[in-house]
């Protein structure tokens, strides 16, 4: 943590929307914003719809971050490579949303277990609370009727803000993207933190004033974004992006 210097903390019984200004994160670690407050759904539809969300392991207290510069992917620039374009075109797995958001989030939960997770059991129900309400969403892939794979997060208006993917086969993970950059009301998904997988997938690194000013002008119209899987042959487009 950065010497000298405070970090804002949130009284649990504060008013939802009591969040520091991201400019006010601190560079190292990157985007670190405050501490404490609760994991509510008013407080974290607050906390996304500023550009902040929480991310923090067993026994710390809740922290909020807000990273500078914001790993994205723009829909279009989806990248497809020729192996995931003919997984989509002949591969053995079956789409669907919504369908199994507890059963997918314990799947990304279980799978980082041995390398520590920030999935605890408050955060796995917060998130199932929100999906209750209509803005958490799951995006699953199947194979041979067993979940495979797939990706799960918050939707307001065009913003789609991923929390966390999952491959239980090659590629699930993969395919369930590739079907959320299909959906016509989705306009960025914040990725909220670059690593490589992520990056071979079309993301790139957004200055988060950029980001904060399309977050605000994507959720300006619509508080929540309903996902709609897309058939085998909608697809079309993305294969076509194959490389």
């Amino acid at each position: 943590m950065t010497a000298g210097r405070t970090l804002a903390w949130i009284a649990p019984d504060s008013p939802p929307d009591t969040f520091p200004e991201p400019v006010r994160a601190w560079r190292q670690p990157n985007g670190l914003l405050a501490a404490g407050g609760d994991l509510s759904p008013a407080r974290l539809l607050a906390a996304y719809r500023r550009g902040i969300f929480p991310w923090f392991g067993a026994g710390e207290p809740i922290l909020w971050w807000s990273p500078d510069p914001r790993a994205v992917i723009v829909p279009a620039e989806f990248h497809c490579s020729r192996r995931l374009a003919r997984t989509l075109r002949t591969g053995p797995f079956e789409v669907s949303v919504d369908q199994c958001f507890g059963a997918l989030i314990r799947s990304c939960a279980s799978t980082r277990a041995e390398r520590g997770t920030w999935l605890t059991p408050a955060m796995i129900a917060a998130y199932e609370e929100l999906h209750a309400l209509g803005f958490a969403h799951s995006v699953e892939t199947w194979c041979d009727g067993e979940l495979a794979g797939g990706v799960y997060g918050i939707g307001l208006g065009g913003v789609f803000f991923g929390e966390s993917m999952v491959s239980l086969r090659p590629d699930a993970s993969k395919v369930a993207l590739a079907n959320l950059v299909q959906d016509p009301g989705i306009e960025l998904i914040d990725c909220q933190v670059p690593n490589e997988h992520l990056a071979r997938l079309g993301s790139r690194l957004m200055p988060r004033a950029q980001f904060l000013e399309r977050l605000a002008q994507l959720t300006a119209t619509s508080p929540l974004h309903r996902l709609v899987p897309r058939a085998r042959q909608a697809m079309a487009g993305v294969v076509s992006k194959g490389r």
